[in-house]
């Protein structure tokens, strides 16, 4: 069975502040229950921006020719209708330290009925924690980030379909804003037959 992976390229802060503490919030399809999706965050604590890098992040390193590959996020056994759902939120940390488990607990705490349990080894992310909720709860997931203290840059929905562009190439990037305007994401999709 084909496996599809994502991967991040590359971030641009669109901001003038040049100092950054950022992390991922990763929400993805189940890949065993459509009812359900996942939620984790990466990187654990975070990825620090410093001023000499003019808020850009480059996750695959631009002279290389050894293919390196990007920030690994998830994969997965293609899904039947050749279809995913991925949401992605930035945000910036406020505080000295972050703790990825502690903020899958305050996300379940406010899911209530809607949050089932955290799991490991989800994905192929190894020893990412996962939160598993119902699909329900996906529109409330943005609410509770922001209740949450850090600074938020929104989302980018990285949903695709993987048609018959997929037949022609194994890989293919995308771009977008998040939600807010303040910050830019490449990422790429690959399917390994």
């Amino acid at each position: 069975m084909a496996k599809i992976k994502l991967e991040f390229e590359k971030l641009t802060i669109l901001r003038p502040k040049e100092r950054w503490q950022l992390y991922f919030v990763i929400v993805a399809e189940h890949p065993e229950d459509n009812d359900k999706m996942v939620l984790t965050t990466t990187p654990e604590p975070y990825i620090r921006l410093t001023p000499r890098q003019k808020n850009v992040l480059n996750f695959v390193p631009e002279a290389t020719d050894d293919g390196a590959d990007g920030l690994f996020i998830l994969e997965r056994d293609m899904p039947e209708d050749r279809r995913i759902k991925v949401r992605v939120y930035l945000r910036h940390c406020r505080k000295h330290t972050r703790s990825a488990g502690e903020m899958l607990q305050q996300v379940k705490g406010q899911l209530g009925k809607h949050a089932f349990d955290i799991v490991g080894d989800m994905l192929g992310a190894g020893a990412l924690p996962w939160l598993v909720i119902s699909k329900e709860a996906l529109p409330l997931i943005g609410g509770i980030l922001r209740s949450i203290k850090d600074r938020d840059f929104g989302f980018v929905s990285m949903d695709e379909e993987f048609d018959e562009e997929f037949e022609t190439q194994t890989e293919l990037d995308r771009m977008n804003n998040f939600s807010t305007g303040d910050a830019r994401i490449v990422w790429s999709w690959s399917v390994d037959e």
